[in-house]
C-alpha cells in the first residue's frame, strides 16, 4: 500500500509563514539554498528562483549589448554580419532552448517526485543529446560560412571579412548547446544560483575579451569582427568547464556521480521526445525571424543593422522578464511532480503580474526615448531611425508579450511542449511571415512593414496563449 502523501498546503496558507528580511532573502537567492520549492511560501519560492534567473539573464543580455556596441565601431556591415550570422545561430538556439525546456521539465518533475538519482541520470543523457545535436551546425559553419552569408544577402564586406566570425560562432556551437542544457539542469533542480554564476563567469570573460580581441592591445593583434567570435567562444567554453565541475561535485539539489555516466536509451529518448515540441516551437519562431531578416536585407544593410541593434536592446530589457518566466517553469514542474497543481497555477499568475508591471515600465522608456537608446550604439542616422521606429512600435504591446512568456513557460515546465509549437505555427508562419512580406515588399512599407507584422502577430499570440493556459489542460501532462 502506498504511503499517504501529506496534504498540499494552499498558496494562501504558505503566505502566512513568517517572512525573513529582504536582505536575508536576497542573500539566500544569490547564494542558493536547500529549500523545497514545493513547500516553502509561494512568494519566497518565486523570489529565490526568480532573482538568480533574472541576474543570470541580465548579464547575458548585457554581453549582447556590449558585444554589438564594440562591433558597431567597425561599421554597419559588421553589425549586419552579426545579425545575419545570428539568423543561423537562432536555429542553434532553437535546438538548445528546446532541449533546455525538456530538460528543465524532466529534472523538475523528478526532483518534485523526490527521485534525485533519476534526475542525475537524466542530466547525463541530456548532455549526450546536446553534444550530438552540435555536430551538423559546426560542420556547416566551418565549411560553408561564406555560402550561408551569401544566401542571406550579405554584402561584399560581409562575404570578404565577416565570414570568419560566422565560422567561429557556428563552428563552436557545442558550447552554446552545453551552456543552455546544463544550466537547464540546474534550474530544473532548483539550483538557479549556480546557473547564474555560470553566466556571470562566461559573460564576464566575454566582456573583457571582446574589445581586446577586436581592437587589439600591445602584443595582442587587432582581429576585427573575428575577435568578437573568438572572445565569445572562450567565455562560453570556460563557463561550460565550470558547469561540469559543479555538476560532478554537487550543487544544492543535484549531483552526478561518475558511475552514472552511461548511455541510458530509455531516459535519453524521453528527453528527446519531450524536447521535440520545444525545439519545434523555437524553430518555428526562429525561422520566422530568419525570413524577416532576409526581407530586411533586401531593403539594405542599414535596415538590418537598425533591426539588429533594436533586437539586442529588446533582449537586454526583456531578460528580467525571461528570468521570472523561467522561474515559472521550475515551479510548475516541481509542483506537478509533488501533486500540487493548484500551487503550480498560482505561481504562474503571480509571476505574470510581476512581468506585466516590469514591461510596462520598459514600454514607457521605449516610447519616450527610442532615438537616444539606439544612438548610444551608432551615429549612423539611417540606422538610428530604423532602430528607433521598431522600439516605439514594440512599446505598444510589450506587456502582452510578458504574459505570453510566462504562459508558454508554464506549458513547457509541465512538459506540454507541443501546444506552444502548434500556436507558433499559426501565429508566426501563417500570420507573421505573409503579413511581413505583404506590407514590406508588396505595399512598399519597407522595414515598417516588418515591424508592424511583428506587432500584430506577437500581440495576438500573447493573448491567445494566455487564454489557452487558463483552461488548465497542461496540469494533466505526464513526463
Amino acid at each position: 500500500m502506498q504511503p499517504e502523501q501529506p496534504a498540499a498546503e494552499s498558496p494562501e496558507a504558505h503566505e502566512t509563514a513568517a517572512p525573513q528580511s529582504l536582505w536575508a532573502e536576497l542573500r539566500d537567492a544569490v547564494r542558493g539554498t536547500h529549500a523545497d520549492y514545493t513547500r516553502i511560501p509561494l512568494r519566497r519560492a518565486v523570489f529565490l528562483l526568480a532573482v538568480p534567473m533574472v541576474l543570470e539573464l541580465v548579464l547575458e543580455s548585457t554581453f549582447a549589448v556590449v558585444d554589438i556596441f564594440f562591433v558597431a565601431k567597425l561599421g554597419p556591415s559588421a553589425v549586419a554580419t552579426v545579425g545575419l550570422t545570428e539568423s543561423y545561430l537562432f536555429l542553434v538556439y532553437s535546438v538548445a532552448m528546446g532541449l533546455a525546456m525538456a530538460v528543465t521539465a524532466v529534472i523538475a518533475r523528478r526532483i518534485g517526485e523526490g527521485k534525485r538519482e533519476e534526475a542525475a541520470i537524466s542530466a547525463v543523457q541530456a548532455i549526450f543529446v546536446a553534444l550530438l545535436a552540435s555536430v551538423l551546425p559546426a560542420l556547416a559553419g566551418i565549411v560553408w560560412a561564406q555560402d550561408l552569408l551569401r544566401l542571406m544577402g550579405g554584402d561584399a564586406w560581409t562575404l570578404e571579412h565577416g565570414y570568419r566570425y560566422t565560422q567561429w560562432m557556428l563552428g563552436g556551437n557545442a558550447v552554446i548547446m552545453l551552456l543552455f542544457v546544463i544550466n537547464a539542469i540546474f534550474r530544473g533542480a532548483g539550483d538557479a544560483a549556480i546557473a547564474m554564476r555560470v553566466l556571470w563567469l562566461s559573460n564576464g570573460l566575454n566582456i573583457l575579451l571582446c574589445p581586446l580581441l577586436i581592437f587589439g592591445l600591445g602584443p595582442v593583434p587587432a582581429l576585427g569582427i573575428e575577435g568578437a567570435g573568438i572572445a565569445t567562444n572562450i567565455g562560453r567554453g570556460v563557463g561550460v568547464l565550470f558547469q561540469l565541475w559543479v555538476l560532478f561535485h554537487g550543487g544544492k539539489h543535484i549531483r552526478v556521480a561518475a558511475s552514472q555516466i552511461a548511455w541510458q536509451g530509455a531516459v535519453l529518448w524521453n528527453i528527446v521526445r519531450t524536447s521535440l515540441g520545444g525545439i519545434g516551437q523555437m524553430i518555428v519562431a526562429m525561422t520566422s525571424w530568419i525570413f524577416l531578416m532576409r526581407v530586411l536585407a533586401s531593403i539594405g544593410s542599414e535596415a538590418v543593422a537598425g533591426a539588429t541593434i533594436a533586437i539586442r536592446v529588446m533582449m537586454f530589457t526583456m531578460m528580467p522578464a525571461w528570468g521570472m518566466s523561467n522561474a515559472a517553469a521550475t515551479l510548475v514542474g516541481q509542483n506537478l511532480g509533488a501533486q500540487q497543481p493548484q500551487r503550480a497555477e498560482a505561481s504562474v499568475w503571480r509571476i505574470g503580474w510581476y512581468n506585466m508591471a516590469y514591461l510596462l515600465v520598459v514600454s514607457v522608456a521605449f516610447f519616450l526615448f527610442p532615438h537616444g537608446i539606439v544612438a548610444f550604439f551608432t551615429d549612423d542616422a539611417k540606422v538610428v531611425a530604423v532602430g528607433a521606429e521598431w522600439l516605439r512600435i514594440l512599446s505598444y504591446s510589450l506587456f502582452v508579450y510578458g504574459w505570453w512568456m510566462v504562459s508558454v513557460q508554464a506549458f513547457n515546465g509541465a512538459g506540454d511542449t507541443m501546444t506552444p509549437t502548434r500556436i507558433n505555427l499559426v501565429f508566426f508562419w501563417l500570420i507573421q511571415i505573409p503579413l511581413a512580406w505583404l506590407l514590406a515588399l508588396h505595399f512598399d512599407w519597407k522595414e515598417l512593414g516588418v515591424f508592424w507584422a511583428v506587432f500584430v502577430s506577437e500581440t495576438s499570440v500573447g493573448l491567445f496563449t494566455l487564454w489557452l493556459f487558463s483552461r488548465g489542460k497542461w496540469k494533466t501532462v505526464q513526463v
